[in-house]
Parts: C-alpha cells; structure tokens; sequence
C-alpha cells in the first residue's frame, strides 16, 4: 500500500498543474495558488506601456497650436512689462536691460529722425523745384541723419564702457553698440519692448 500511494503522487500534482484556471478551487488558492493564469511578459509590457505622442495627428495639431498661442501671449505681455524670462532672445539679459533703460532716460536725437525727416520730405515736395531750396533742405536732411548717428554711436560706446565696469569687459555681450544705436532711432512710445523708466531716471 506504501508503494501505491507512492505512485499516485505525482499524478495528482501533474493533472492539479494542467488544469485550467476556471477549475482551481478556493482551496487550491488558499494553499498558495494565484487563481489565474500568470500573464507573459510581452503582455504585462504592453499593458504598462503608454504612447509618448498623441496617435491622431489633428489632435497634435490642435495641441500644438494651443502650446504655441500660449507662448505668444506671454511673449507679448513680456514685451509690455519687461519679464525677461519670456522675451525675445534678442532681448534678455541684464545688460539688454541696462541699454533699454540708458537709452529710454535720455533725449536722443534718433528718435525724432523719422519725424524730422517726414517734414524734409514735404518741404521737399513743396519747394523742391525752387533751386534756391533743393539744395539747401537736401543738405539738412544729411546733417540731421549724421549727427543723429554720431549721437547714436556716442551713447553706444559710453554704455558699453558702463557695461564693462559692471559686468567685466570680457563678458560685455556682442551688438551692444549696435543695440543701442537702433533702439535710440525709435519714437519712445514705439519702442518693444516698452520702456520701463522714466526720463532721467538711469540705471545703477
């Protein structure tokens, strides 16, 4: 009889593991079984897994219009009120900073260039035919727009000299010159971004 209890052991753990699992009983989970089949690997992954992009490529669209329009309104509101993390490249910085607000202190010459110029221009029309006129309003619209560059210039070089001492001649930014004579050739009220002090008022 010992040997014949011997025999029925392993066929009784061989048909309990070959049974499906709608036929494990409670007593069979209770002994330490899971009640289910375990799943394979390949499906646990991909069950886990999630899509890093959007499948359907109008709702990318659309998404990527949104994110866009978003940046474009904090660019814009930037521009009014002067928070460098989301202006332009082109203008952030503290030195950007600095040469916005040296320039929009001062009277510059540049910026009543355009102005100066559009009245040239219909003396120009009106008296252009008398010689005695021509040459003399041609002359003066040269002289405005030079003097108007060399004033430009000489602001540029005093302020990058003021950069120097500040932030360390070898960290002065590239265009600071340049960066100035431009913003200086603009009415105040048009400059972007807008203008963050007032006359007189010059940076430490």
């Amino acid at each position: 009889m010992l040997g014949r209890k011997k025999d029925q052991t392993p066929e009784v753990v061989t048909q309990a593991q070959d049974a499906p699992a709608s036929t494990i009983s409670s007593d069979d989970v209770a002994a330490g079984g899971k009640g289910r089949p375990t799943p394979k690997r390949r499906e646990a992954e991909a069950k886990n897994r999630r899509p890093l992009v959007v499948n359907d490529p109008k709702a990318a669209r659309a998404a990527q219009r949104k994110a866009n329009a978003e940046a474009r309104a904090r660019m814009n509101e930037a521009m009014v009120t002067g928070e460098d993390k989301y202006l332009p490249a082109q203008h952030r910085g503290e030195q950007r900073r600095y040469i916005r607000d040296y320039v929009d202190a001062r009277w510059s010459l540049g910026e009543f260039f355009l102005p100066i110029a559009f009245v040239f221009v219909i003396l120009t029309f009106v008296l252009g035919n008398d010689p005695r006129f021509a040459l003399p309003l041609l002359l003066g619209l040269y002289a405005l727009v030079a003097v108007a560059v060399v004033d430009a210039i000489f602001v540029g070089r005093r302020i990058r000299k003021q950069l120097a001492a500040k932030f360390g001649a070898e960290k002065v930014q590239k265009g600071t010159i340049m960066y100035a004579v431009l913003r200086s050739f603009q009415l105040r009220p048009t400059r972007m971004p807008k203008p963050q002090n007032r006359r007189g008022q010059y940076p430490a």
